[in-house]
């Protein structure tokens, strides 16, 4: 999408403006976790707020969940490689967007559904946590189970015989993460991806595996340096693993992201394994993801 600089200052001053609502800090999960606080700090089993800042870290999920009662609007952008030099501004000139509705359901559940502008494909998700990290001498872990489908509505040659079936791809996701301490966290989410059908991809099986490896590091109360990283076990044909390096800046009830990555893809299937771009051949693409948080439910 050629010219795209202009929207992109229309979507940043309006988020902006969002801001003068809110000027104070606000902890974006611990609504959830509020109902037995003071029994639980009693007995020394405190849930542990803010991992990290968001339910994503750039792409990949983080073991986060959304408060229940709340919805999260967010709008992730990548454009394209800064290798394609001045006369396309680094890459400023064409982007890829995700738009997507997140949900709380109760205190450990969630669901997500979104539209990427990429192979006009949708796609949804539900999430559960399964434990929760507690202070002191409780629950060492935060662990969390994803389950996630995306849907391929890009028009396709009628010769291939494409079915709906062929255009479905799901995602199973394992994620195990602890916060070290009020600065450091670290997640490891091993990862199943499944193709009915490998259209236009080669080399690969239709089982597909990935370790992904997300770290957070605080460098200030609003502000994290964020590292993502998934190696795939099967590869296709002229694909490489998904490396991204990022800040998070958290402003209350808003979360900006910002970053570098070689992945154009921003659902599980096609920026876990179908991400063409090389950082050492300098296919880096600068991109952000906003996130907003509303509270949709009942007021208690």
């Amino acid at each position: 999408m050629k010219s795209f600089a202009p929207r992109l200052l229309a979507i940043l001053c309006l988020s902006l403006t969002c801001f003068t609502g809110s000027t104070q800090q606000v902890d974006l999960f611990k609504m959830q976790d509020s109902t037995n606080a003071e029994e639980n700090k009693r007995l020394g089993k405190e849930p542990v707020i803010n991992t990290f800042y968001s339910t994503r870290l750039v792409n990949g999920h983080t073991v986060e969940i959304l408060g229940a009662g709340s919805m999260d609007l967010r709008i992730h952008h990548r454009f394209s490689p800064l290798n394609m030099g001045f006369y396309d501004m680094f890459g400023l000139d064409y982007a890829s967007m995700r738009m997507g509705f997140d949900f709380g359901l109760s205190k450990n559940l969630m669901v997500g559904i979104g539209r990427s502008t990429i192979n006009k494909e949708y796609d949804g998700f539900i999430k559960y946590r399964l434990m929760h990290q507690q202070e002191g001498a409780g629950k060492p872990l935060s662990i969390t189970l994803l389950g996630a489908m995306a849907y391929r509505n890009i028009k396709m040659d009628p010769s291939l015989k494409v079915t709906g079936a062929d255009r479905t791809y799901y995602t199973a996701q394992l994620m195990i993460a602890r916060k070290l301490n009020t600065h450091t966290s670290i997640q490891l989410s091993p990862t199943y991806t499944h193709y009915n059908r490998l259209l236009f991809l080669n080399g690969g099986s239709v089982d597909q595996f990935a370790l992904g490896l997300l770290a957070r590091q605080r460098i200030s109360k609003r502000v994290s340096i964020n590292v993502e990283y998934f190696a795939q076990t099967n590869k296709f044909d002229g694909m490489h693993d998904p490396l991204s390096i990022g800040v998070d800046i958290n402003t209350g009830g808003h979360v900006f992201q910002l970053h570098f990555t070689n992945a154009t893809g921003m659902n599980e299937h096609s920026f876990l394994h179908e991400t063409t771009g090389s950082w050492g051949n300098g296919d880096i693409r600068w991109g952000f993801n906003i996130s907003r948080i509303f509270h949709i439910g009942k007021k208690k």
